[in-house]
């Protein structure tokens, strides 16, 4: 069966930190009960207007509050942003915490502000973050441990504390750029695409990190799609609503320095600048739609993301709810294919002439 996860929200500041905390916990039971096996948080550090709770310590609480069969994902840990031998404590313990149930996202940021806040330069960011892969892999299965390299030396250190997990929690890369599609299939257990990302193209980026799983003899598998959605009575309808409720959000991607939505008019023509990134439309047409991205491709988990940052804690168990008895049966009774459609790795799928 192909796995259903949740891409939990940022909130604005309005929203109290409780609050947010108490709703957060009302989601995710809404999201298990509704047939979600996967929970996923990403991170920010200073974001202004909006919030983030951290995700190491957010999810060690939620292990207590899921069933056994739900994982818990960091998408994504700015791993470049931390000491490696912090971070590599901190997911072991998560992990330890979880009972088994982690997967560590990671990747490498993109807002130079963040790194300028905690005095890593930006420019570094890519080196750190090779580094890091390295070394916390190192940390997590080794007693001994020396490590030289250009941002971090380590000299027959002894590591005291192991994942659960062997020979660690998955290691999930995600990434805009084609290098950091690289990255994952150098380092990585799999890619997560961002969710802006056509079929074509997620075909191609898979690709990548098949050709980088074959140079290290590993086998290439499912892999951890995200897509944002929107589900309504009809298209109209969720076109209308997804307007609402996340094209402030596509500005503010934009405003960071994010740049999700190249050559198009988020202001003005939103619509039409989405029609091609996100999946929206009536219950039937969103099941076509996802259906039509995990039969293509070799998909699992599908995490997806319901829930905005305008949008009421109300308005997310709504949908939620609406999800398990509309559509997550549809995904979950789809066996995930191993490889690719190669027909999406021909030329003119992505719309060049032969």
């Amino acid at each position: 069966m192909v796995q259903v996860g949740l891409l939990l929200s940022d909130v604005p500041r309005s929203v109290s930190p409780s609050d947010q905390f108490r709703d957060v916990l009302r989601i995710v039971e809404a999201a298990q009960r509704n047939g979600f096996t996967y929970i996923a948080i990403g991170q920010h550090f200073l974001y202004g207007d909006l919030r983030w709770l951290q995700p190491v310590p957010l999810l060690a609480r939620l292990a207590a509050e899921v069933d056994p069969n739900v994982r818990l994902v960091t998408q994504i840990v700015i791993a470049p942003l931390y000491h490696q031998v912090m971070l590599a404590e901190e997911i072991a313990t998560l992990d330890v915490v979880t009972e088994g149930r982690l997967v560590f996202g990671a990747g490498l940021g993109y807002r130079p502000e963040e790194f300028d806040y905690l005095g890593v330069p930006y420019k570094e960011r890519a080196g750190r973050f090779d580094e890091s892969l390295e070394l916390m892999k190192l940390l997590w299965t080794e007693e001994d441990v020396t490590f030289h390299g250009k941002y971090f030396t380590l000299e027959d250190v002894h590591p005291h504390l192991f994942p659960v997990q062997k020979p660690h929690p998955p290691i999930w890369i995600g990434a805009h750029a084609e290098a950091g599609v690289r990255r994952a299939g150098k380092y990585g257990d799999a890619y997560a695409c961002p969710p802006e990302t056509p079929k074509e193209e997620v075909a191609r980026r898979y690709a990548i990190v098949r050709d980088g799983f074959a140079l290290r003899g590993r086998e290439f598998g499912p892999q951890p799609l995200r897509r944002n959605c929107l589900v309504a009575d009809t298209r109209e309808e969720a076109m209308v609503e997804y307007a609402r409720v996340a094209q402030g959000r596509y500005l503010t991607y934009a405003a960071k320095g994010l740049d999700v939505m190249k050559d198009t008019d988020l202001e003005n023509e939103f619509a039409k600048a989405v029609s091609g990134h996100a999946v929206i439309g009536s219950p039937d047409e969103v099941i076509a739609q996802l259906t039509d991205y995990v039969t293509a491709l070799p998909v699992d988990p599908l995490l997806v993301r319901p829930q905005w940052p305008t949008m009421t804690a109300d308005e997310t168990v709504a949908t939620l709810d609406r999800w398990g008895r509309d559509i997550v049966p549809a995904i979950t009774a789809i066996t995930p294919r191993r490889d690719i459609d190669e027909a999406l790795l021909a030329p003119t799928a992505a719309g060049v002439s032969t």
